[in-house]
């Protein structure tokens, strides 16, 4: 079938523990790419890769194009048939490889999508998770461990079918489109709410007050705050009212009542709350532990 040199590419650094080219129109394998750098070499055919164990950095790059993943179990990436791929791992990864024949992605392209097969080509796509890929590399994957059955084929053919047309609806050149790189909170932005998150812990600070303050709307402001420090704004707020608090406790002059309404906490009640559900102490028997 022409498939003979899959499994054959980069073996100093993977090891191959089986492989099934005995159905008319795929040939799978269960592979262990090893850490470090895999030399250049092209496909010897359209491949999907499917992580089904481990966890690495993945750098592959080729033709002017450089992709990084944060890979576990179920992140995928395609091989297009001739390209020349370099690919670099942190960390040993188990993969499910899926080698489509050219010659099927042709007949599907004209028999299901009616376009010329001339112009479908598969890109070089990596780092997504796709659970129907996922779900059929799980299925191909339970034919190692199970006795040949006569209805394997039927199985095995439709299966490939499905996939194959799934493919060429999202993984060709004209379809596949990386996803869009995270907005990032810039830090001169993040450190003007932070400084004003502190300077202003007295007051009701409501998250259109905080979004307000970094120039985006409330979504966006939540979703990059979090991103930026790990926490909702609101639990942020509470975690800085709460170490306030530590310090003014610290210190002989303040009343608990004082230290409530000076640090945002709105009543003495709310702040005996918050402050032993975020330290397991009441304000007061930190206090008298603070000065032993």
């Amino acid at each position: 079938m022409g498939f003979e040199t899959m499994g054959d590419r980069r073996r100093g650094t993977c090891e191959v523990h089986s492989r099934n080219d005995e159905w008319a129109q795929i040939v799978i394998e269960r592979r262990t790419n090893g850490a470090g750098a895999h030399s250049g070499q092209a496909y010897p055919c359209n491949e999907l890769i499917v992580m089904t164990g481990g966890q690495a950095i993945v750098r592959r790059s080729g033709d002017g194009i450089v992709e990084r993943s944060v890979a576990k179990a179920g992140t995928a990436w395609t091989g297009p048939i001739g390209f020349v791929e370099k690919a670099e791992l942190s960390d040993p990864i188990e993969c499910i490889h899926i080698c489509l024949p050219s010659g099927l992605i042709d007949r599907s392209a004209l028999a299901d999508f009616d376009i010329d097969p001339s112009k479908v080509e598969l890109s070089f796509a990596g780092g997504f998770v796709d659970r129907f890929i996922n779900d059929a590399s799980q299925a191909f994957s339970a034919f190692f461990q199970q006795a040949p059955h006569s209805s394997d084929r039927l199985f095995v053919d439709g299966m490939t079918a499905a996939l194959v047309a799934h493919v060429i609806a999202n993984y060709t050149i004209d379809r596949w489109k990386p996803a869009a790189p995270p907005r990032l909170f810039d830090t001169q932005r993040l450190k003007r709410v932070l400084d004003y998150i502190d300077g202003n812990l007295g007051r009701q600070l409501t998250l259109d007050q905080l979004a307000a303050e970094a120039c985006l709307s409330p979504f966006h402001f939540s979703r990059l705050f979090r991103r930026a420090t790990g926490l909702a704004p609101h639990r942020y707020v509470t975690g800085r009212r709460v170490q306030a608090a530590k310090d003014a406790l610290a210190l002989a002059g303040p009343s608990l009542i004082d230290i409530a309404l000076d640090k945002g906490f709105g009543s003495l009640d709310n702040f005996i709350r918050v402050f032993r559900k975020n330290t397991g102490l009441t304000p007061g028997q930190y206090r008298r532990l603070s000065r032993q």
